[in-house]
């Protein structure tokens, strides 16, 4: 079956932590793509979305602490990105978990066109202001 979405060495923002958490945000997008092609049940989807929806907490909130402590210029319009990705995703999980909703082809196409677009548009924004600061 192979990897459903790959990682691009065009995703890198060129700082190793955040790459670290971009690539296991593609991996755990990958994992739920895998248990919708083996038909795992709900449940075990269910998981895995939830897994993913508090990872992408975590990650959210790492880049805005990094924005915050460097003082970057687009930190507002990015956590209103952050804003509204972090509705979309608690939907699905709210919409998923009351099954009003199953995870299907639709839904991951959902999710890598949001995790690539916000990487390589909002992400890609700021990657020349941390390396400026000396991040890696």
């Amino acid at each position: 079956m192979g990897e459903q979405f790959p990682w691009l060495a065009e995703y890198s923002v060129g700082i190793a932590a955040i790459d670290g958490q971009h690539q296991r945000l593609v991996a755990m997008i990958n994992e739920l793509h895998q248990a919708l092609l083996a038909r795992r049940s709900r449940e075990v989807m269910g998981a895995i979305l939830s897994q993913l929806v508090d990872y992408t907490e975590l990650h959210f909130t790492f880049e805005e602490s990094l924005m915050a402590r460097y003082d970057y210029p687009g930190q507002q319009s990015h956590q209103e990105d952050h804003e509204r990705m972090r509705a979309k995703v608690l939907a699905l999980r709210d919409e998923h978990q009351a099954g009003r909703t199953v995870i299907s082809l639709a839904v991951m196409a959902f999710l890598k066109d949001w995790l690539s677009g916000h990487i390589l548009g909002t992400d890609h924004l700021y990657k020349d202001f941390f390396q400026q600061e000396g991040l890696r």
